[in-house]
């Protein structure tokens, strides 16, 4: 505990993020440069907890050390305290930015004050990390003679390749996009997560020797494309950390046709062609001078929006099915539980900035989408809900749109890569392993992520990459060193 008074003297204070003028016109990181003093002080306010809850069940799914690193930033032990972040967390330069934080829902001072800003030192000692050129290769002074294959190269695939290539395994990772990185190349924007900062990793994981196949669809028919059954042959193991990447549609009334497309599409196009050609190519679904409506909340949501103001959308409107969250916790969300609050994330701050007011309309359910006689999308017909999702009589209303995207969640993973193995899957079309066994029906194929937990957060999935790593290794070695 660095200063036994700290959580009594200082408030919380988090960094800023850059004007939201300033930030809107381009696609740079939000973020703003550390403050050092500023971390030294918010890092005072850990109380080094008996039972410390951030890294609790209810906590940080891959088990920070926080209030530890946090008493090596207050006093100023900052290669140490990048030490112990590697020690339970792969990407901590990727969680910094783009994780909502579940450790300070569970803060123990959360209780009674403003938890600790967490999140912002985890960012900050991750970046002084790779600043300061902390993170070098560290490759295996002897390899064994066994053989994995990961299929997909988001967290869970990406912490799993390291953590079995650091025990000296000979570890492939195949990729069906033209870029490594998964979910965190083409899911989540630049300006939350810049790419370079994929590509700094991927170099490093590549020196350690670990080896990647892009462009390579698993179970696919292009020409490209490798069968499950040859891999599974070719491979001691096979792990599956393919991602939940069904989307969940809006079935209704004029669904087919220009105009309505998914939040991933969206994304995923406008960041191949940011960083193919700083979208010069055009080859992405463009929101400039259109009337945009986003049908979904949560990250991806926000992220449509944050991507559509950059574009220079003429308006933009935010569709939540939900009611609006209190500003407080209510009786049946209670500490350490996440906090289901009402929060202003970067894009409902920009649409303030450009539009004047916050984008979302709350307790809105879609009923029809609207087309002319050529097919052309003009707009859609909704109804008010009521909190059993039931709808309001008398609340259609009719709303002018020429762009609409759906960020509505995903369903679970594609299966085409199952075609031939017939795996086994659980009731929501997850392939079916048990957690932190993560074996499925196919004794020599592993399952991990999204693809077996369901739609989650990129701190879960290298939660699942690591889990299975040790489970790989056990299995192939009769006992494992890893955690």
């Amino acid at each position: 505990m660095g200063k036994v008074t700290g959580f009594k003297e200082h408030e919380r204070v988090v960094e800023p993020y850059r004007p939201a003028k300033d930030r809107v016109i381009d696609f740079k990181e939000i973020y703003t440069d550390h403050d050092e003093s500023l971390l030294n002080t918010q890092a005072s306010r850990c109380m080094n907890c008996g039972v410390p809850f951030c890294q609790s069940g209810e906590g940080c799914p891959v088990y920070n050390l926080i209030p530890e690193w946090n008493d090596l930033v207050y006093n100023e032990k900052w290669e140490e305290a990048f030490k112990r972040l590697l020690k339970t967390n792969n990407f901590p330069e990727v969680t910094g930015r783009v994780c909502p934080a579940v450790c300070e829902g569970a803060c123990v001072l959360g209780i009674t004050e403003s938890p600790v800003t967490i999140k912002n030192l985890e960012f900050a000692i991750a970046d002084k990390g790779i600043e300061s050129g902390w993170i070098k290769p560290v490759v295996p002074s002897v390899r064994t003679n066994r053989k994995i294959a990961i299929v997909g190269s988001g967290p869970a695939g990406l912490s799993a390749a390291q953590q079995l290539n650091s025990v000296g395994h000979n570890v492939e990772v195949y990729e069906r996009a033209d870029r490594i990185g998964g979910l965190m190349m083409y899911g989540i924007p630049n300006m939350k997560l810049d790419k370079s900062i994929i590509d700094m990793r991927i170099e490093i994981m590549e020196q350690e020797g670990i080896k990647f196949h892009t462009n390579t669809n698993i179970g696919g028919k292009d020409a490209n494309a490798i069968s499950m059954d040859d891999l599974i042959e070719d491979n001691d193991i096979v792990l599956l950390t393919t991602g939940a990447t069904k989307p969940r549609d809006l079935p209704i009334a004029n669904r087919d046709g220009s105009g309505v497309h998914f939040a991933m599409e969206f994304l995923g196009e406008n960041t191949k062609s940011l960083l193919d050609s700083d979208l010069a190519d055009e080859k992405f679904i463009n929101a400039k001078d259109k009337d945009v409506i986003v049908i979904g909340g949560g990250d991806t949501g926000n992220d449509c929006l944050g991507t559509s103001l950059r574009h220079g959308c003429k308006s933009l409107t935010n569709f939540e099915i939900m009611p609006e969250l209190p500003k407080d916790r209510l009786e049946n969300n209670p500490w350490p539980l996440f906090p289901r609050i009402y929060k202003v994330d970067y894009g409902h701050e920009e649409s303030r900035e450009v539009f004047g007011k916050d984008p979302r309309e709350y307790s809105v359910s879609g009923k029809e989408f609207i087309r002319d006689e050529d097919g052309n999308l003009t707009g859609i017909k909704t109804v008010k809900v009521d909190k059993d999702f039931k709808e309001i009589p008398g609340t259609e209303k009719t709303w002018k749109a020429d762009l609409i995207l759906l960020a509505m969640g995903f369903l679970g993973p594609e299966h085409y890569l199952n075609d031939s193995l017939d795996l086994e899957l659980d009731e929501r079309s997850n392939f079916k392993a048990e957690h932190n066994v993560h074996k499925t029906s196919n004794p020599k194929v592993f399952a991990a992520g999204d693809c077996r937990r369901g739609q989650s957060l990129v701190v879960w999935a290298i939660n699942e990459g690591r889990a299975a790593a040790r489970e790989i290794d056990l299995e192939l070695m009769g006992t494992t060193t890893l955690e």
